[in-house]
């Protein structure tokens, strides 16, 4: 989709009442997102997944960005605490079973927000992973939700040149050989032959339950 054509179905949804949010990682590449929404002049609530184990500079950068588009940012916490996120070998969800963890911290976490609203906005492109190649535009979520995948088309080159273009700036974990950044625990730093494989690495394990589990 063009930039023109986002503001026209964002601006559509609202002529429609719809209530609209967009969760953001808040990495380099989901910036550009933001901008388009926040140039779009629609209400659309900026969620931020908080897991309590993300790096420092991304909850550093989140807020930069907030500053920078004047954006309120709502963090969506999981009601578990994280003593109780501990297996029998009193270690982290995150070391023994990744995929419970990303329930606890994630997908339960956003649920709520797709019970309250109507469109759910991710940056999502077709060209991260064999998964995401699959995706639609939109696609139906739980709760009956639309999910609305704007960039799904856009490729590298195309989030380079807007991001030049607006002088929009890049987290500050790029320069040091990240280019998929998650929570510290399931990241490395960037493999050349596969953005995603920097991503749980070593576990057979590509996508966390927003885009398995919340998508129909």
């Amino acid at each position: 989709m063009t930039v023109n054509e986002i503001h026209l179905q964002l601006k559509e949804y609202q002529k429609s009442n719809k209530k609209i949010f967009v969760t953001s990682s808040f990495q380099t590449h989901s910036i550009p997102l933001l901008h388009i929404i926040k140039n779009a002049n629609v209400d659309v609530e900026v969620l931020f997944i908080n897991t309590g184990f993300h790096f420092p500079e991304t909850v550093s950068f989140k807020d930069e960005i907030g500053e920078l588009l004047d954006i309120n940012i709502i963090d969506v916490r999981s009601q578990v605490s994280k003593s109780q996120q501990l297996d029998e070998d009193e270690h982290f969800y995150y070391a023994s079973d990744s995929d419970f963890c990303c329930f606890l911290n994630k997908t339960q976490p956003l649920e709520p927000y797709l019970m309250q609203y109507d469109v759910w906005i991710s940056g999502v492109r077709a060209n991260q992973s064999p998964e995401r190649k699959n995706m639609k535009t939109k696609q139906e979520a739980p709760f009956n939700t639309m999910r609305f995948h704007p960039m799904l088309d856009w490729n590298q080159k195309q989030i380079y040149e807007y991001r030049i273009k607006y002088n929009l700036p890049d987290h500050p974990l790029d320069k040091e050989g990240y280019q998929s950044i998650g929570c510290a625990p399931c990241t490395r730093k960037f493999d050349i032959n596969d953005e995603r494989n920097a991503r749980w690495f070593g576990q057979n394990k590509t996508e966390c339950g927003l885009h398995k589990d919340l998508i129909k």
